[in-house]
C-alpha cells in the first residue's frame, strides 16, 4: 500500500451524501474508533476487520462492495488479494444470514401450522355448513376459532378492549370512527385494537355514547 495515499477527500463527499459533519461523526455514526476511520482515509482496507469496514459502509450510504470498490483500482498486489478476500468473506456471511433467516422463518411457520393444525382441518368444513344452513348457531363456530386465540396468546399479540365495552376514552389506543370526544369521555369499543409485545400495532376503533 502507498503510505501517501489519501481519501480524505472521497471519504468528505461521501461525509456530504449521508449528512454526516465530519469524520469524528462518522465513527459515531458508524460505532467504530477514530483509528479505523482514519485507516479507511489512509486506504488500509486491506488491514482491517470486516465487521467495522462494514458498519463504515452502512454509515456512508453504501453496501461493502461499493466502499471496497473505491479502494481497489489503486491497490496492488498482494493487499488487493487481501480485499479480494474481504469480499468473498462478505458474500459468505450474507448467503448464510440469507439462509439462516429462512431457517428461521420456516420454524416459526411450522410452529404456527402446528398450532392451528385443528382449526385449518375444521373451519373449511363448518364455513361452508354454515353458509348452506343459516339456522347453524354461531356459539357453535367459537370453539373452532381457539387455535387462533392460541396462537396470538404465544406471539403476545393483546387485545385493547372488549366489543361492546363502555370505556374512557384514551386516544393513545382508541380511535374515533365518527363523532369527537375528549380523553376521559365515555365510549363504546366496536372494532377492538391490540398490541405485539407491548407495542402498538392497531388502536380499537370506538364510538362515543350520545347522552
Amino acid at each position: 500500500m502507498d503510505p501517501s495515499a489519501d481519501y480524505s477527500d472521497w471519504l468528505r463527499s461521501r461525509l456530504q451524501s449521508a449528512n454526516l459533519k465530519s469524520f469524528r461523526a462518522l465513527a459515531a455514526a458508524a460505532g467504530v474508533s477514530r483509528w479505523q476511520v482514519q485507516q479507511l482515509r489512509q486506504g488500509r482496507v486491506a488491514q482491517m476487520r470486516l465487521a467495522p469496514l462494514q458498519q463504515l459502509a452502512q454509515a456512508l450510504n453504501l453496501t461493502l462492495a461499493e466502499l471496497l470498490g473505491q479502494f481497489e483500482p489503486q491497490t496492488p498486489e498482494p493487499a488487493a488479494d487481501e480485499i479480494e478476500t474481504l469480499r468473498q468473506e462478505y458474500a459468505r456471511l450474507q448467503a448464510q444470514t440469507v439462509q439462516q433467516q429462512g431457517q428461521a422463518r420456516s420454524q416459526l411457520q411450522r410452529e404456527a401450522l402446528q398450532t392451528l393444525e385443528t382449526w385449518l382441518v375444521q373451519w373449511p368444513t363448518a364455513a361452508h355448513a354454515a353458509q348452506a344452513n343459516e339456522q347453524i348457531p354461531a356459539q357453535r363456530l367459537l370453539p373452532l376459532v381457539r387455535p387462533v386465540e392460541t396462537l396470538m396468546q404465544n406471539w403476545d399479540v393483546q387485545p385493547i378492549g372488549t366489543v361492546g365495552a363502555e370505556i374512557p376514552y384514551d386516544p393513545q389506543q382508541h380511535q374515533l370512527m365518527s363523532g369527537t370526544a375528549q380523553p376521559g369521555d365515555p365510549v363504546r369499543v366496536r372494532y377492538v385494537g391490540f398490541t405485539h409485545s407491548q407495542k402498538l400495532i392497531q388502536r380499537a376503533k370506538v364510538s362515543p355514547l350520545t347522552p
